[in-house]
Formats: C-alpha cells, structure tokens, sequence
C-alpha cells in the first residue's frame, strides 16, 4: 500500500470479564460469525481449567493469560531471496503479531486434540500450555530452536 496505514480496529472488551484480550481470543476461535457460540466454548473451557485447577492459587482468567504468554513466540523466521537462494531470516515479532499467533496457535492444537467437545479440548491445551508442555508450547519452542539455528542469516534482515 502506498497511502496512510490503515486504522487498527478497537476490539470491545468481552461481557463477562471485561477483557480484550478475551475478545480477540474468541474472535479467532468463531466459525461462520457464531460469536456466542464461540463465548460459550471459551467461558466453558475456563470452568472446567477453574475445576480441574483448585490447587492454583490463581483465577482461570489468569492461568490462560499465564498459558498465553507461556506459548508466546518472541521470534520467527522469514524467508528472505537473496542472489538465487532463499535464507530463512531471524527477526523479532511485532507484539500485535506475537498476541495473535500464541492465540491463533493455541487453538488450531486445541482443534487436532483427541477429545469431547471443543471447550474440553481447549481446557486441556490452555492446562498444557499453563504447565509448559502441549503442542503450541512445542511449536513456540520449534519456532526458537529454527531462528536459533539460522541466525548466521540475522545480518539479511529486512
């Protein structure tokens, strides 16, 4: 684009806990514009966190945002063509783009989960990810180790 950036969207907070954060989550777990629906999966999947978690001194609101910012990625790489050959690029993430694909990552792991209903899938990822293991865990972790392994190549940045 050549002209000014576009605006960034206010994202109101969610009814229950008054939180952004919770809004931009459910709107990346909504299929078809079910918002409700997609507010029940998220408010359900933190009961069943709060139940299975009694032990935590800490509310499910803030085990998931423990969990979130367990599978954050603090860096990925980029393909970058330079003379011929294509070099796979360190570079930090921008913290817009950091927030949506921890959201973004916990939920496509919560999706291939063997499971019940969607709400325990998520339940048992944000569990996993509040613990540091479970897929996105692992995908942030593979995410370090390849900008680890090519960063020869961090001179190439953009």
């Amino acid at each position: 684009m050549r002209k000014a950036k576009p605006k960034k969207r206010v994202v109101l907070p969610d009814p229950k806990f008054n939180d952004q954060k919770v809004s931009k989550f459910v709107n990346h777990l909504m299929y078809d514009g079910k918002k409700n629906t997609s507010y029940e999966i998220f408010y359900a999947a933190l009961d069943i966190v709060g139940g299975k978690m009694k032990s935590e001194e800490k509310s499910p609101l803030e085990v998931w945002k423990q969990a979130l910012d367990n599978i954050t990625p603090q860096v990925e790489v980029k393909s970058r063509r330079i003379g011929g050959a294509t070099f796979q690029v360190p570079t930090e993430i921008r913290p817009d783009r950091k927030e949506s694909v921890s959201m973004k990552n916990m939920i496509a792991f919560a999706r291939k989960r063997g499971g019940k209903s969607m709400a325990d899938k998520l339940a048992s990822e944000i569990m996993d990810a509040f613990n540091n293991q479970g897929g996105a865990y692992k995908r942030k972790e593979d995410m370090h180790r390849m900008a680890e392994a090519n960063r020869a190549f961090a001179h190439f940045r953009f």
